[in-house]
């Protein structure tokens, strides 16, 4: 057990998990640092702690915390300073008739089914495609954060993506996105790019999107949203700079 001592923290204590098979680089153990009491942990505590390298997995609060591993880095985008690329201005464009709607994290059961077609689509065999309601439920639509889900639809109606973010002091959050994955143009980029735009209306300068791996391939696409900043030794740094 340990403390943090950002102000505010001081409250809260630290564990470190078992060690449990790495879900990102075959043949590793892993292991993290969970923040609790979970019911302490409102808006103000978790911008602090993903200052810090956390990350939320529904009233899981936690950090890699791995014995001989660092490979997981915590990554955030510089919202003033992206340009998008010619690809990435391109999957806005092929999206831009998708209506977006902002609303509190709740059950739909389109939502689930879109949820359990990507999962069999993109990530057959990882375990998340055996999701139940009560799992999907635990993960995504329970937070004590200050968290929405956005749904994309055509004007049609026909549901195309959800994505859960929270709202920090410094940004937004991304914790997960889910989409058809028959749809071309790449709707995973365009995600990311509607939630720059979106930090960028609520005059937030950072979006958090969770852990880089550079040894996996499911985590490379994090690195085409340049600049972005990697925390090393609890510091923010800009990644060319490494």
């Amino acid at each position: 057990m340990t403390t943090l001592n950002e102000p505010g923290l001081q409250t809260l204590q630290f564990y470190a998990t078992a060690v449990y098979p790495c879900s990102y680089i075959p043949g590793r153990e892993a292991r993290s640092q969970v923040a609790a009491p979970t019911h302490l942990i409102n808006a103000e505590l978790y911008s602090k702690l993903v200052e810090q390298g956390f990350r939320r997995s529904g009233l899981f609060t936690y950090r890699p915390h791995c014995d001989h591993c660092n490979a997981c880095v915590p990554v955030r985008i510089d919202v003033a300073r992206f340009h998008p690329k010619r690809n990435q201005r391109k999957s806005w464009n092929h999206h831009s008739d998708l209506v977006p709607r902002d609303l509190p994290l709740h059950w739909n059961d389109e939502h689930f089914a879109l949820y359990e077609h990507y999962q069999h689509a993109r990530h057959a065999g990882a375990g998340m495609d055996e999701d139940s309601r009560a799992q999907y439920t635990q993960f995504l639509l329970t937070s004590r954060v200050s968290s929405r889900l956005i749904e994309f639809r055509q004007p049609t109606g026909e549901l195309k993506m959800v994505s859960i973010v929270d709202i920090l002091d410094t940004g937004l959050s991304s914790v997960y996105t889910f989409f058809d994955p028959e749809a071309a143009g790449s709707l995973g980029t365009y995600g990311i790019l509607w939630q720059i735009d979106r930090c960028r209306a609520m005059g937030l300068p950072w979006l958090y999107l969770g852990y880089w791996i550079q040894q996996s391939r499911k985590m490379m696409y994090k690195s085409r949203f340049q600049p972005y900043q990697l925390l090393y030794d609890g510091r923010w740094q800009d990644a060319d700079k490494n």
